[in-house]
């Protein structure tokens, strides 16, 4: 889930209600689906939210949010732009792996240093998200003074040119460096280079941004030093590369709203695409961005009223609407329809329900009456809900803090960062099951196992005091062909204690004393697990049967999460304490 910091002096001057304290906006965000999860170093407060609304993103998103929330704002904004003055140039050399740019220019910001922090968080957050860790959709800000635009037309329109360029071919002094290098040097030298050199290293001819001076941008790894952007930059170049032009287009959006929001004037760009190049079907070869229109959808009446369980007026729901941040009108008739107006940074409206979810939260959730449903039987809690309860309180009698992690997780911490390969028969190693489109590189699949999970938390807590001792009762899943569905949930039970005198001894004897509270049989053979060190790791076999592993874990393991005490673990099957 995508988490924003947030300088709360900033929120309050931004929403224009200094007489908020720290607790009412965090009372006022949760209402808007933001939860409070702490603080930085720095004081910052951070939140979490539902990855579908990246316009929140920064603090300027925030507080937009916050602003119909007060109902200081209503309805649609669009900020008024300026005609183009500058054209990108779509040369027919530009990798058909990334084939598609946007942009904007900006007039008039006045970034300070709060200011220039909230658009690096900005970028940085679209990029893990809509970007797909700039795979699919990477951010370029540069200051527009440092720019020579080529003439592009006689109406005085000055251009930049996007195109391929030889791995080996023109040099730049890249941000954080003051070498003139080639991109190849830039993926072979430079630390960002080498963090995002798999995006780009096999293509044939690297994505790059010329001005009439020379390269300035080597998108999506890095931007020139020439442009770097200060707070004392007044006039910015936004351009946008990546793989799919609504997504890029969506980004340009989010950041275009963010800088008006600090009032900074919007200004056109035209991009032109060559008759070589590949441009977007559904667009045509000349585009005039950003891209600020508005979207439209519909939804009825009794649509709203059934799923949120209230009677409306018409004109509630319009008012619920514009709190919202949206315009809305309505047709009386059998049935009646609102026909609503989408703002451009609203990337998560893609279903009427979407619209339902807003008039429910401009309401308020809070201000729904909860009701008995009219159906004929009483609910109750089921036998694997009293059994996990049952071993939770066990464990926290044990010693063990209790938590609640998230189901989903990333590749590289569920195998790669816990020394296994998925597909291969240790416990733990099952195949994925895979997100086909995640909002995020962090959660692209179902945890196979919640060890991991664990081991994330202690590496998060390295600044808090020992022993931390932890476990969970959780989810996980794999793909298993025997199943209808393809795949094989369980819930694990999952325990780690990381201390200066953890050890197996320590381990095995809490588990023993579970098993012992719900009279299992347990045998621990021993076993080679690539987790855990050779000769300290066990099968957990109870009453009969293989249901997880024990064990110390591997000094590879405890250096990949910057752990400097050692950590002895568990993990096995709940259905077998039954």
């Amino acid at each position: 889930m995508p988490v924003v910091d947030v300088d709360a002096d900033e929120l309050r001057e931004l929403t224009g209600h200094e007489e908020k304290s720290d607790a009412e906006l965090k009372d006022d965000l949760f209402g808007l689906g933001l939860e409070f999860e702490g603080e930085t170093e720095d004081g910052d407060l951070q939140f979490e939210f539902a990855p579908d609304r990246l316009d929140r993103l920064s603090v300027e998103g925030v507080a937009r949010s916050l602003r119909y929330h007060y109902g200081d704002a209503r309805g649609v904004y669009v900020p008024k732009t300026n005609d183009p003055e500058w054209t990108i140039e779509v040369d027919e050399s530009v990798p058909a792996e990334r084939p598609y740019v946007t942009g904007a220019v900006i007039r008039g910001v006045d970034l300070d240093d709060r200011g220039l922090e909230s658009l690096i968080q900005l970028q940085e957050k679209l990029h893990a998200t809509m970007g797909r860790g700039r795979a699919k959709g990477a951010i370029g800000i540069h200051d527009l003074t440092m720019l020579k635009g080529a003439p592009a037309g006689e109406d005085g329109e000055r251009s930049i040119t996007y195109c391929g360029v030889d791995p080996e071919g023109d040099t730049f002094v890249p941000l954080d460096s003051n070498d003139e290098v080639t991109p190849a040097a830039v993926l072979e030298e430079h630390d960002t280079g080498r963090t995002y050199a798999d995006l780009v290293e096999a293509y044939g001819r690297y994505p790059a941004i010329y001005d009439d001076i020379g390269l300035f941008s080597f998108p999506p790894v890095i931007n020139g030093k020439r442009t770097e952007v200060t707070t004392g930059s007044r006039d910015l170049l936004v351009e946008l590369t990546g793989t799919d032009q609504w997504t890029i287009d969506k980004m340009c959006t989010i950041v275009c709203y963010a800088l008006s929001a600090r009032g900074a004037t919007v200004e056109e760009v035209t991009v032109e695409y060559a008759d070589g190049a590949s441009a977007p079907d559904e667009y045509g070869s000349t585009l005039v961005r950003p891209n600020l229109e508005v979207d439209e959808k519909s939804v009825t009446h009794d649509r709203i009223e059934t799923l949120l369980g209230v009677e409306f007026e018409p004109e509630t729901v319009v008012d619920c609407f514009e709190r919202a941040g949206l315009d809305a009108s309505y047709t009386l008739g059998e049935e009646t329809t609102y026909d609503v107006e989408i703002p451009p940074y609203r990337v998560d409206v893609l279903h009427p329900l979407d619209l339902v979810d807003d008039v429910g939260r401009a309401y308020g959730f809070n201000e729904l009456e909860p009701r008995y449903p009219d159906v004929g039987t009483v609910g109750k809690r089921n036998e694997r809900s009293r059994l996990e309860d049952a071993v939770r309180a066990s464990l926290v009698g044990l010693g063990y803090e209790d938590l609640l992690n998230f189901h989903m997780i990333s590749g590289a911490e569920n195998y790669d960062r816990m020394r296994i390969d998925p597909g291969t028969d240790v416990f733990g190693a099952g195949e994925p099951v895979t997100i086909t489109e995640p909002y995020s590189e962090d959660y692209t699949q179902l945890r196979t196992w919640a060890l991991p999970s664990l081991v994330m938390l202690l590496e998060r807590n390295t600044h808090n005091a020992y022993p931390q001792d932890v476990a969970e009762i959780g989810f996980v899943a794999d793909r298993d062909e025997a199943e209808n569905t393809n795949v094989a949930e369980r819930r694990h039970v999952a325990a780690a204690l990381a201390r200066r005198d953890a050890s197996y001894e320590a381990a095995k004897g809490r588990l023993a004393a579970l098993c012992a509270d719900f009279g299992v049989d347990l045998e621990t053979p021993p076993i080679e697990h690539p987790s855990f060190i050779d000769g300290r790791a066990a099968s957990v076999v109870i009453d009969g049967d293989v249901v997880g592993v024990i064990g110390e874990l591997h000094p590879a393991v405890l250096v990949e999460h910057d752990l400097e005490v050692p950590v002895a673990a568990f993990e096995f099957d709940l259905e077998s304490l039954r």
